[in-house]
């Protein structure tokens, strides 16, 4: 016998009788999640995100570090809602000002900047808790100045939105209808802020699929419900940082995420939707394993061979140890990193250039554009 997971609400959008789905409560319940189901998965999740931890701790400066996992999952989780800026598009524009798909990279930005805005209000004993209110200010954040900016930024939706379709009549899901969002809201934080034993990253799959059934806002849920999963996994001590992108996974897998959901809405299928997240999880943590591994080993190969190449400059040295967070530089750029003059800025990049670390990439004469290859191939899987 099929779980219930819901109830249909039959209610009116643009005119026509819709079947609204409104998501039980959170912890699956008529019967339980069925954790021995998901055992197996559950331990190569929970052994991968460990070794994803070591990983992030060996690095001697969690600064860089955080820079490209942060702007990886930024960039991929902006693409799966149709954008087409790539990580060296938003790395260029943060060291010129400048980018060919200048909405696009505006929107990826805009991700970096709610999830550190989210990360800091946690932090801060008089932001935000873990809530509705949090991710309402996090999606204000979000939603500036870009596409769905004049859909109610950092608001609960007061109007019914569906996913797929052209109307509400032939979508293939219709989420509650608005007066009953809030209350489902409500309920999320409740439940996180639970005694509730189920494991933290089962947790994480459960409020990620619960958050998707809301959908609360009427534009930019899927990007605030990946980052829910990266906020809870830090929040319930699984990670320090935010180190594990999800997009990379959900991207993979598109089609199977969204049947894994359906299944959830239409028989209860909670195990199915829990055993492809946990896989997802596992997969995403290692990838960032052998990514910080890889760039890890890179930075210090090119460290040494800048340290020790007897006509070094220390500016060179610095330049070297900031890459890592500002992988394309210009003169002026590193005239402003390092607070160094122009001619002390062009020896440090000619001797970053001639060791093979920095590559010119515009072609110019003047205001010429420096990136560090090499890494951005890694973050990037090419």
């Amino acid at each position: 016998m099929a779980r219930q997971t819901g109830t249909f609400r039959i209610t009116k959008a643009h005119g026509e009788e819709v079947r609204a789905f409104l998501p039980a409560p959170l912890p699956p319940a008529g019967p339980p999640l069925d954790t021995d189901a998901v055992a197996d998965a559950l331990r190569q999740a929970e052994d991968a995100v460990a070794r994803l931890a070591m990983a992030g701790s060996m690095v001697p400066d969690t600064e860089w570090f955080l820079y490209g996992f942060v702007r990886k999952e930024a960039v991929l989780s902006s693409q799966i809602e149709g954008t087409q800026a790539t990580l060296r598009d938003v790395a260029q524009f943060e060291a010129t000002s400048e980018a060919d798909r200048p909405d696009d990279v505006e929107e990826v930005c805009n991700y970096v900047e709610a999830l550190n805005r989210a990360r800091d209000l946690i932090a801060n004993p008089t932001g935000l808790p873990m809530s509705a209110r949090l991710l309402c200010e996090t999606h204000k954040v979000l939603m500036k100045g870009v596409r769905g900016a004049e859909k109610m930024p950092g608001a609960i939706r007061r109007s019914q939105n569906w996913i797929g379709g052209s109307r509400p009549g032939n979508a293939s899901y219709v989420p509650p209808p608005p007066e009953e969002v809030p209350g489902a809201m409500a309920e999320l934080d409740r439940w996180i802020h639970s005694e509730d034993p189920l494991p933290p990253l089962i947790k994480a799959g459960l409020a990620h699929a619960q958050f998707e059934s809301i959908h609360p806002f009427l534009d930019g849920n899927g990007r605030i419900g990946r980052m829910l999963v990266t906020l809870l996994v830090e929040h319930w001590g699984l990670l320090t940082q935010p180190l594990l992108y999800l997009s990379v996974a959900f991207k993979r897998r598109r089609p199977q995420y969204y049947t894994r959901l359906d299944a959830v809405r239409a028989n209860g299928d909670w195990e199915g939707w829990t055993r492809f997240f946990l896989e997802c999880v596992a997969e995403a943590a290692e990838d960032g394993v052998r990514v910080a591994t890889e760039l890890h080993a890179l930075v210090a190969r090119d460290r040494r061979a800048i340290t020790t190449n007897p006509g070094t400059t220390v500016a060179a040295i610095q330049l070297i140890d900031r890459l890592p967070s500002q992988p394309i530089v210009t003169v002026s750029s590193v005239v402003d990193l390092l607070g160094v003059t122009a001619p002390t800025a062009r020896k440090a990049i000619e001797i970053l250039e001639q060791a093979g670390v920095l590559r010119e990439t515009s072609g110019k004469q003047r205001d010429r554009v420096y990136a560090y290859e090499a890494y951005l191939s890694i973050l990037t899987g090419r």
